[in-house]
């Protein structure tokens, strides 16, 4: 597979079948996606894997989990300005109109907004963390990473899901991970094989013109 057939293939995935996915699959496309550009070497992504039984046991130990937690960051900025509110605005209608969910449903909205934290039904998924000394250009860099690992997924046949839904979460994730306290939560990721029949599959997030973002000088 082209690297422009990857990206251009690539979407986010919010239902999958229960086919299994093989840990040593998983090893060699997180040993490629290390290949990935880091300032300085640091290589600051601190990864763990769920799957299979692993994951069956996070998600008993999510549902039985009732203390209080509190988000690592905002997910998105305050007071969020335009274009950026209605890009926002729009690809949430699109996305629940795609699945039938009217605007003001909220229930419903809440409803499949909380199937993060079932990772959209994968049988596999990963957390990405990060030692809390890092700034702005190693969390940049986390991003490659997890760029790099869907990218290589897709080539491998596998679909993914990166969840930033994770973050209302580092309590119970933190705890069942038993990770040191130095590290926080960036993000989730649901890793399988996309359910082609299900309708919230089908949608694919528009992108702006070219001209609306770069200039050439």
């Amino acid at each position: 597979m082209k690297v422009s057939d990857a990206v251009k293939n690539r979407k986010s995935i919010r239902a999958f079948t229960d086919k299994s996915v093989d840990s040593e699959l998983l090893k060699t496309i997180l040993s490629i996606s290390s290949r990935s550009p880091s300032g300085g070497n640091l290589q600051p992504w601190k990864i763990f894997v769920l799957n299979n039984q692993s994951m069956k046991k996070f998600k008993t130990f999510q549902k039985k989990w009732v203390e209080p937690e509190s988000a690592a960051y905002d997910i998105y900025p305050k007071n969020l300005k335009e274009p950026y509110l209605s890009h926002s605005k729009k690809v949430g209608e699109q996305l629940y109109g795609s699945i039938g969910i009217a605007r003001d449903d909220k229930e419903a909205r809440w409803n499949q907004m909380f199937k993060n934290f079932e990772f959209f039904g994968a049988p596999a998924g990963l957390f990405c963390f990060v030692d809390r000394q890092m700034g702005l250009p190693q969390w940049s860099d986390l991003g490659m990473f997890l760029q790099t690992f869907m990218l290589v997924a897709q080539e491998y046949g596998l679909d993914t899901c990166a969840q930033e839904a994770w973050c209302m979460k580092q309590e119970s994730v933190s705890a069942f991970l038993k990770v040191e306290p130095e590290y926080m939560i960036f993000c989730g990721m649901a890793i399988g094989y996309g359910d082609s029949d299900a309708p919230i599959n089908s949608f694919t997030t528009e992108r702006q013109p070219l001209e609306d973002w770069c200039q050439f000088v």
